[in-house]
């Protein structure tokens, strides 16, 4: 991308705010689901703040579509999923930090990490998020429920790394629709993560035996 151009410049201005916003919106949900001791009052002012980083979302979603210049519909939607993706469902929006990258290195000639550790670390720190915040959800939509096995964060942790890594003991299984839906949306991604960190690591272990070889022997 240009880095003259209109949209360059407000992604170079607004991703680091907005990554803070994203965490704060994280922060605050984490608050709301984990204390329900907490004071009506307090509940509320959550709610509004988490209302307030939502909005702040949506106005960056709408204005990333003006600067483009693109009309908005599926085809828009396609091309920009992840934009999408966490305007819909905020929790995610610190998987933004690969664009945090790009507007840090954005002039740079070379990044400092490689492909391959760019890569993992984006995984890594993906998983890791995406772990906390689908527990959080989980954990939300079955505590109280009718028969659920998922009563604690705690399980709810459990249940979502067993989840993310494709193991699934079953032990603790959502029984919502909501959190059945979650369940599809985390198995997918950790297919997709597992497959870019499993891809990455033997394509750097199959470029380092093949420099090996290409060396001339000692003599």
């Amino acid at each position: 991308m240009d880095a003259d151009t209109p949209l360059a410049r407000w992604e170079s201005r607004s991703e680091p705010p907005l990554f803070a916003a994203s965490l704060l919106y994280l922060g605050a949900y984490a608050v709301h689901v984990l204390d329900p001791g907490l004071p009506a009052v307090g509940h509320a002012l959550l709610e509004c703040l988490i209302g307030l980083t939502w909005a702040l979302f949506a106005a960056d979603y709408a204005l990333r579509v003006r600067l483009r210049g693109e009309r908005f519909g599926p085809r828009y939607v396609r091309r920009h999923l992840l934009e999408t993706v966490v305007v819909l469902l905020p929790l995610l929006r610190p998987l933004r930090m690969v664009e945090i990258y790009q507007v840090v290195q954005r002039g740079r000639q070379r990044p400092k990490l490689s492909l391959y550790g760019r890569v993992i670390a984006y995984a890594g720190t993906t998983a890791v998020l995406l772990g906390f915040a689908g527990a959080l959800a989980v954990y939300q939509q079955e505590r109280g429920a009718p028969g659920a096995t998922i009563r604690t964060f705690g399980d709810a942790v459990w249940w979502t790394c067993s989840t993310l890594t494709t193991v699934g003991y079953g032990d603790v299984t959502p029984v919502t629709a909501a959190g059945r839906a979650l369940a599809v949306v985390l198995m997918l991604l950790g297919l997709a993560l597992l497959g870019a960190v499993t891809g990455s690591f033997s394509s750097w272990l199959l470029q380092v035996f093949t420099r090996e070889d290409e060396e001339p022997p000692a003599r």
